[in-house]
């Protein structure tokens, strides 16, 4: 049975080429991603985590894996995620998520970029690895990622990550980096709808959006949709507000955006300690003009900010990681995103970092957390 469990979820990556010569395959590949895959998901962070789990746990290894010539020393972890090919393993990412988690319909899609500062390494002149992840809100799951070139930017890396998704049904909300026309044309190509960031950089555009919010705000006949929440506590008051219109007269670029059917307007006003400050932020949508469903994408947004970004961060350390020969950083982010999937997915109460702990003390809820991710 345990077998039957591992050997499910690993199924998903027989695409994923080993890029060692034949002579030097004292371990097997589906062995070496299994004990990496359960290492990761019980704490591990390190290869030399990953090859001290895998010690530590030999007895329990032999009973679901073949392990010819033993564990793998940490060298071996690292040189074979080093040189594995990233593309190839996202792709068995995507296929077990696929494959593996029932996916609500028409749910928010949020796509954002996270640097993995530990990864940086100023002596040699390299930079953090950039990552563009897809967050699918309603499930809490992490439908794919994407390194951005190091010559580069967020901008082509997003519409080969959507390439990968099916969004049809699905509202796409990205930050003002993805507030870009090939962009929205692909998401309406590919059946979703979006809601996007409008950046201060599309000058015109700008300023004309920002131009029909300050005739909506002096009291202009201009139908639109308002919703308003406060916030309240720790010393803080916030105060949001929520527009959105149908009413596109002014705006002189509104054709090149395919789809574009609204603008919408979040005002957010702070007060903390009798200060008080006013942010405000534009968007342009697809979807109709409901204030609900445009107040659930920009808020359910942040999702991934504080349910993805920071989970990595604090659970996994992912930005203290000094993990950086060739793909071992990505291939690495992919480990975690799976081992994230699989904690939130097992229903048991507790914190994502409780649950790693867990799994690495118990046997038993180890295989229940991987029986989650067995499901089809």
């Amino acid at each position: 049975m345990n077998r039957s469990i591992t050997s499910t979820i690993v199924d998903h990556f027989q695409g994923v080429d080993d890029p060692r010569v034949e002579r030097n395959k004292r371990h097997q590949l589906r062995d070496i991603l299994t004990i990496a895959i359960c290492a990761v998901l019980c704490g591990a962070e390190t290869w030399v985590d990953v090859a001290e789990f895998g010690q530590a746990r030999v007895n329990w290894f032999r009973t679901i894996l073949d392990l010819p010539n033993g564990i793998p020393s940490h060298d071996t972890f690292g040189r074979v995620f080093a040189r594995l090919n990233p593309a190839q393993l996202q792709s068995g990412f995507l296929s077990w998520v696929k494959g593996t988690f029932s996916l609500a319909d028409a749910q928010v899609i949020a796509i954002d970029g996270k640097a993995l500062r530990g990864s940086q390494e100023k002596v040699h002149g390299i930079t953090p690895l950039q990552m563009v992840s897809a967050w699918a809100a309603e499930n809490r799951l992490v439908l794919g990622q994407l390194q951005v070139d190091d010559k580069s930017n967020e901008i082509t890396a997003i519409p080969t990550l959507l390439s990968l998704l099916d969004l049809t049904g699905c509202t796409v909300t990205i930050d003002a980096m993805g507030c870009q026309r090939k962009i929205a044309e692909q998401i309406i190509t590919q059946g979703g709808e979006y809601v996007l960031v409008l950046k201060q950089n599309h000058s015109h555009l700008y300023q004309d959006v920002a131009a029909t919010f300050a005739d909506v705000r002096t009291g202009t006949d201009i139908t639109v949709s308002y919703h308003e929440t406060v916030e309240l506590g720790h010393g803080r008051h916030e105060t949001r507000r929520y527009w959105i219109t149908d009413h596109r007269d002014g705006i002189r670029q509104r054709d090149a955006w395919q789809g574009l059917q609204s603008v919408g307007m979040v005002e957010a006003t702070r007060r903390i300690d009798g200060k008080q400050t006013t942010h405000r932020r534009y968007f342009l949508c697809s979807i109709a003009p409901d204030v609900e469903p445009f107040r659930h994408a920009v808020r359910t947004h942040w999702q991934i900010e504080n349910s993805l970004h920071w989970v990595l961060d604090i659970a996994f350390g992912e930005d203290a990681s000094r993990v950086r020969v060739d793909n071992g950083p990505q291939n690495l982010a992919v480990l975690r995103h799976m081992a994230l999937n699989l904690l939130r997915t097992e229903p048991s109460r507790g914190s994502i970092q409780t649950k790693r702990l867990r799994a690495g003390w118990n046997h038993a809820y180890l295989m229940k957390v991987l029986a989650a991710g067995a499901a089809s």
